[in-house]
């Protein structure tokens, strides 16, 4: 078994480190002679490439902003989580068919300054925790068996409490279980339900990456969308909101909030579709023809270049009923489409899409947990090895209905500025077709010999 613990404090300033104005000297001209070195291929590529199609500048100019808030110190006790984190991960030794496991704690402090020649002045920061709990599997067929559950919030002590975190641990080792004995998918297009958490990760990777605005000037990309303001690209009934202001959902914190982005533009909330119409896209301080100022989504990791990226994206419908209902209406669009069952996507654990004009404009998402769902009254069937694939229009338009109660997925996106913390926030989807695949199945079989306890000389 294994209990990990990673914390990460803001960094300080202790006898023998360099001096703290020597280190920002240091940053600031290693910053300048990269500004320079890309301001001279920028040059170099206007004068031997064919002219761009978007012409818009390559930098707005936004209002100084000042606004400063002390440093936190990190708080945190190893003393107190080192017996939980124990505790939690010592709970799967009653499930012998985990092969690996952890339990993870994550907690770090955050603090940002920002000084520009526009007269912007800012420091801010928050914090981050992760309890992360994790489980693997092999099926007699060589297939990874993989389940996770993850609690993320601003600060430890907002965390869930002990109980339900070990109830949490419970309910992966039960999936691994459970799954180990589940029928292989097969490819499959029909009629489904994502839940909540699963249609957040859907709208994040086939929608939110195709309206970030740097992907609308961008010669290489697809640009699904560039052509698409005040048309409508989703299903009248559903709006999408991108709201970094926004620090909680419920009694969900939501891990895509921020005061300022990574160019000091301040955040607020960008309503990008409005009953079905697009209305603008994500902006950071690069313009796109019609949309000249940021909205505050330059984001970046620490020593990436920023670019134009998600907060906390927010879907919500006007075509809600309850989840009794939803599952109801997915049981008739089984009937009406004569297929033997339709799929609910219970837990996702993320997804990619490309968005480059030179490959195909597709998408996937790694579901963990999926059920078939019979109209005939047999017991819904838990079922292993699927991905869902698909083009992004042809997948909106499947859209017929939602449940009226959103879930809330937390994540770390990784693209081209590094890794952001975004959340996706969705009711429950109904869609009249999904396509599945299955997963490739692994080469190696399961172990032939049980896993050692204390009583046969190993140790738990």
């Amino acid at each position: 078994m294994f209990a990990g613990i990673r914390t990460v404090s803001p960094p300080g300033c202790s006898a023998g480190r360099a001096e703290p104005q020597f280190l920002r000297w240091l940053e600031t001209d290693r910053i300048y002679r990269l500004a320079t070195q890309r301001l001279i291929r920028l040059k170099t590529n206007t004068e031997v490439k064919a002219a761009e199609e978007d012409t818009s500048d390559d930098f707005s100019m936004e209002g100084a902003s000042t606004h400063f808030e002390p440093a936190v110190p990190l708080q945190f006790s190893n003393k107190e989580w080192l017996p939980k984190l124990r505790k939690w991960s010592a709970e799967f030794a009653k499930y012998p068919g985990v092969l690996a496991c952890a339990v993870t704690l994550q907690v770090m402090r955050d603090t940002r300054y920002l000084v520009n020649s526009e007269g912007s002045k800012i420091q801010h920061g928050r914090g981050f925790a992760r309890i992360i709990i994790s489980a693997r599997g092999k099926a007699g067929d060589g297939m990874d068996i993989p389940a996770m559950e993850s609690f993320e919030a601003e600060s430890a002590d907002r965390l869930p409490k002990d109980d339900a975190v070990l109830a949490a641990v419970q309910k992966v080792a039960r999936h691994v279980t459970d799954q180990l004995k589940a029928p292989l998918v097969a490819p499959f297009v029909g009629p489904a339900i994502l839940s909540g958490s699963s249609a957040g990760v859907f709208f994040h990777e086939i929608f939110g990456h195709r309206v970030e605005g740097h992907r609308q000037k961008d010669e290489n990309e697809g640009q699904t969308f560039t052509k698409s303001v005040d048309k409508p690209v989703l299903p009248e009934f559903l709006s999408v909101t991108f709201d970094p202001t926004r620090k909680t959902l419920g009694k969900t914190d939501l891990n895509g909030w921020y005061l300022y982005d990574d160019e000091g533009v301040k955040a607020r909330p960008v309503k990008l579709v409005e009953n079905g119409i697009l209305k603008t896209f994500l902006m950071s301080r690069s313009p796109i023809r019609g949309f000249a100022k940021s909205n505050g989504h330059g984001r970046r990791q620490p020593g990436a270049e920023v670019v134009a990226r998600q907060s906390n994206l927010l879907v919500e419908s006007k075509q809600a009923v309850s989840k009794e209902k939803l599952r109801a209406m997915l049981l008739e669009e089984v009937k009406r489409q004569d297929k033997p069952y339709g799929l609910y996507f219970e837990q996702v654990t993320g997804g990619f899409t490309t968005t480059g004009r030179q490959g195909l404009q597709a998408f996937s998402v790694q579901p963990l947990v999926v059920y078939r769902i019979y109209a005939d009254g047999r017991p819904d069937e838990l079922v292993r090895g699927v991905s869902i694939v698909g083009t992004p229009l042809a997948s909106f338009a499947k859209i017929i209905a939602t449940s009226d109660t959103p879930e809330v997925f937390n994540g770390i996106c990784g693209a081209e500025s590094g890794s952001v913390p975004v959340s996706a926030a969705s009711p429950a989807l109904l869609v009249t077709e999904i396509e599945v695949q299955r997963k490739p199945a692994g080469m190696d079989a399961p172990p032939a010999l049980p896993r050692p306890t204390a009583a046969t000389g190993g140790t738990n």
